[in-house]
């Protein structure tokens, strides 16, 4: 069988180029507490990303919990959301003790389906947390009309978006606030952490009370906050990685374009459509299996496994449909989020993937 191949590999930087930059750390024993490299990486990156604040966060699930705390709605509010995603996307909405109200998704692309999310909003709806699943960009215009209208937030989950640019904008100047994940699998990563970007910086001050347990000077607490602050190891292992991230897409891009060259013409292997006026990161690599393949996509799961090569049923079952989330939330039809769900299996994407990598995995299809 062989070595087994994982559906994906941490992006890292030389390790004499890492270990050299981490060497000032012995001689400041500064570890933590926001210093020089936190705050470094939050310039750095929001430049990168074009956006005009940015809150660096110990991980994308705090980020996203502590982006929705920052905007204080009353306990028990509903907030609009997609079904298909990352169970921690929900989570923190529950967390915060809201209502996550699901709305289904657009077959073409995963994302949110613009056109069904008015026909959920009531009178205890205050937000709506749509998510960039795979990189894929959702309807922001449509998205920020409907906000406006009803004077709803919009807090977009961007964990697979990092540097996707749309319409020449960066990904995360949509919307009150974005979400970034920058975990170890993600296509840029600081080891662990996140990153909540906004345009207000009102925003700003509130997250950092939020990640910093309120603390606001030796002798002062002005609110209740939490520790969620991005460690100096961790920023350092980001700029490494930040300047090398236009070529970890590169390379993945090859890839990428090696995977389209060799499925597109498979019967029942289908692809999301692409956005034109959408940038990729090449973060993933998800496949669609119709009913016309000659296995479901169990099957093909199963196969994969068995000669040492690990897929993911990305996303499955449903956040809706989780156990601990199961009949407790207002009960709506969600068929494309469950067609999708029963379909998507996400194929090994990483940096420095070889050739007969991706002809092993092409030929088993």
């Amino acid at each position: 069988m062989g070595k087994t191949i994982n559906v994906t590999r941490s992006s890292m930087p030389p390790y004499e180029e890492f270990i050299e930059a981490i060497k000032p750390l012995w001689e400041t024993h500064w570890l933590t507490n926001m210093g020089q490299y936190h705050q470094q990486l939050e310039k750095e990156l929001s430049e990168y990303l074009q956006v005009k604040e940015l809150s660096l966060m110990v991980n994308g699930h705090m980020s996203l919990e502590m982006a929705i705390q920052a905007f204080g709605f009353p306990e028990g509010s509903e907030i609009i959301t997609t079904p298909f995603t990352f169970i921690s996307t929900t989570h923190a909405i529950v967390r915060n003790k809201m209502v996550p109200v699901f709305c289904d998704v657009k077959l073409s692309d995963g994302t949110i389906d613009e056109s069904k999310i008015e026909e959920l909003i009531t009178e205890k709806t205050v937000a709506i947390v749509p998510v960039h699943v795979y990189g894929n960009v959702c309807n922001t215009g449509e998205i920020q009309r409907i906000s406006d209208k009803y004077g709803l937030k919009v807090i977009y989950d961007a964990a697979h978006a990092f540097g996707v640019k749309y319409n020449g904008e960066g990904i995360g100047t949509y919307g009150d606030a974005s979400v970034f994940s920058f975990h170890a699998t993600k296509v840029f990563n600081t080891i662990e952490g996140g990153a909540v970007t906004f345009s207000e910086h009102k925003l700003y001050e509130k997250l950092y009370n939020l990640k910093n347990f309120g603390i606001r000077g030796e002798e002062l607490v002005t609110e209740i906050g939490a520790n969620a602050k991005m460690n100096e190891l961790c920023s350092i292992m980001g700029l490494c990685n930040l300047k090398r991230f236009d070529k970890t897409v590169a390379d993945r891009k090859k890839s990428y374009d090696e995977y389209i060259d060799r499925l597109s013409s498979k019967a029942g292997i289908e692809f999301f459509e692409e956005n034109e006026d959408a940038t990729k990161n090449y973060a993933y690599f998800p496949i669609i299996v119709s009913s016309s393949y000659e296995l479901t996509r169990d099957e093909l799961y199963n196969k994969f496994k068995s000669y040492g090569i690990n897929t993911r049923k990305y996303f499955y079952p449903l956040t809706a449909d989780q156990a601990c989330f199961k009949n407790k939330y207002k009960t709506v039809m969600l068929p494309n989020a469950r067609s999708l769900a029963e379909r998507v299996l996400t194929l090994p994407m990483f940096e420095g993937m070889s050739t007969e990598i991706i002809e092993k995995i092409t030929e088993l299809i």
